[in-house]
């Protein structure tokens, strides 16, 4: 068990991501492959747009190719759905993001299931979901993905660990609790409808937080030596978890921001290249 309180730095764990992304592209590159990740923006919603500018700015410094699709606020699903097939059958393009949430309009499930599984590098697909759980997923999502990343970098142990997941979204708390329990960790999925949340929380060796309330997690409710991962990300960059409060029990904690985030696009680059990869 680690001894010492932890910062669990997600910018130094993205970088060590990155270091070791480079030479990869170099390699793509001599064989004449550059990784595409697209990016389909749809509607106006300016932090929707923050991300996507985020994410084709890490591409660039990498030399990944980012290819940006921005679709009208009116789009409906067909005409989505149409854009997708398109990139689906676009031998340069290695990896499709969809970036969420999109206009009430359109079915957003249907979207997501639309990528062909090759290039779901964002792990949005039932299907992906699905080997990811059975443990043999090529491209889980991407925040799950960076929270195991994160715990590996500093070494903190999963394996018969209690972990307690706050949240139980697709593409977030059921994915990580599905990569925890294939680490052999116990673990729990907590949600709005859970009753006595806190005193579940209390026996949790590891607490993922990914419920979209700021500050919901109080120090009260963490055991002492616990891990605490803060997938939470809320307006004035606040966490789901009371940091300060909750740093005094924990062992190791992430911030936000620089916790969780930066490795979440640090995934996001590793499984486009990897995906690119497979064409050699």
């Amino acid at each position: 068990m680690v001894n010492e309180k932890l910062i669990l730095d997600g910018s130094r764990v993205a970088s060590a991501v990155k270091e070791d992304l480079k030479p990869r592209v170099d390699k793509l590159n001599e064989s004449g492959i550059t990784p595409c990740l697209a990016t389909i923006l749809v509607g106006n919603d300016p932090s929707s747009a923050t991300y996507v500018k985020m994410k084709g700015n890490a591409c660039e410094r990498l030399g990944i190719l980012s290819k940006k699709i921005e679709l009208a606020e009116n789009t409906t699903t067909e005409e989505l759905l149409k854009t997708i097939q398109s990139l689906n059958e676009d031998e340069g393009v290695h990896g499709i993001l969809l970036q969420h949430p999109v206009p009430s309009q359109i079915d957003e499930r249907a979207a997501f299931e639309a990528i062909a599984i090759e290039k779901d590098v964002d792990g949005v697909t039932s299907l992906g979901f699905g080997q990811t759980s059975l443990g043999f997923g090529t491209y889980p999502s991407c925040t799950p993905a960076a929270i195991l990343e994160i715990m590996d970098y500093y070494e903190l142990p999963i394996e018969g660990k209690h972990a307690v997941v706050i949240g139980r979204s697709p593409i977030l708390g059921k994915p990580v609790s599905m990569m925890l329990l294939n680490r052999n960790a116990t673990v729990t999925t907590c949600h709005s409808y859970t009753e006595n949340l806190e005193n579940i929380v209390r026996n949790a060796d590891i607490v993922v937080a990914a419920v979209g309330k700021p500050n919901f997690v109080k120090g009260s409710w963490i055991k002492e030596g616990a891990m605490v991962l803060d997938a939470g990300y809320n307006k004035g960059n606040i966490g789901d978890v009371d940091y300060e409060e909750c740093l005094k029990p924990a062992s190791a904690i992430t911030p936000v921001p620089g916790g969780v985030g930066p490795v979440t696009i640090s995934m996001l680059l590793r499984q486009t290249v990897e995906a690119a990869e497979k064409l050699i």
